[in-house]
């Protein structure tokens, strides 16, 4: 079941995304550190209304934040459509022991469904460079990479930004 996070789910949440870094910086791919995400982060999702959390017999399998703010870092990306009714996917995480069985796929499909049933034109994101998974994953779903951005605390490799056109 998917449904928005509460104030009182951030530890398990932040156990969750420290789980997926760890399993990531095994696999060579330095994507999330001490600094992202952060509580901070998670506190402002929650107090936007848009983190949301995918359980399992009450347990959180999964996470992603589904917003329409704008981050600064994507003002320089030339995006397929205007920058005014777009829906943006940022933190998401499937702990490692649930990967593979395609609660990724489910909560991209829940953000996709949300944008379209709220009229959004599109939805945007951006992922590692070096995780070549991730990318692969959303090339798939139909998304077209379009540019770089940086995030000098995560990394000094590139993000790449993807958009997909909402019919």
């Amino acid at each position: 079941m998917i449904e928005h996070a509460k104030i009182s789910e951030i530890t398990e949440i932040l156990s969750l995304t420290k789980a997926c870094a760890a399993f990531m910086i095994s696999k060579g791919i330095y994507q999330w550190n001490e600094h992202y995400p952060s509580k901070e982060a998670f506190e402002k999702d929650i107090e936007r209304n848009e983190l949301y959390v995918l359980k399992l017999e009450n347990k959180i399998v999964g996470t992603i934040v589904i917003s329409t703010y704008m981050d600064d870092e994507y003002t320089e990306v030339d995006w397929l459509s205007p920058n005014k009714n777009n829906i943006y996917i940022h933190r998401l995480a499937v702990h490692p022991s649930f990967q593979k069985q395609g609660y990724a796929v489910q909560l991209m499909e829940y953000a996709e469904a949300f944008a379209k049933a709220n009229k959004f034109t599109s939805v945007r994101l951006d992922t590692f460079s070096q995780n070549a998974r991730n990318q692969k994953f959303y090339e798939q779903r139909g998304y077209k990479r379009l540019g770089n951005i940086y995030f000098p605390k995560q990394s000094k490799y590139p993000f790449y930004c993807y958009e997909l056109l909402l019919k």
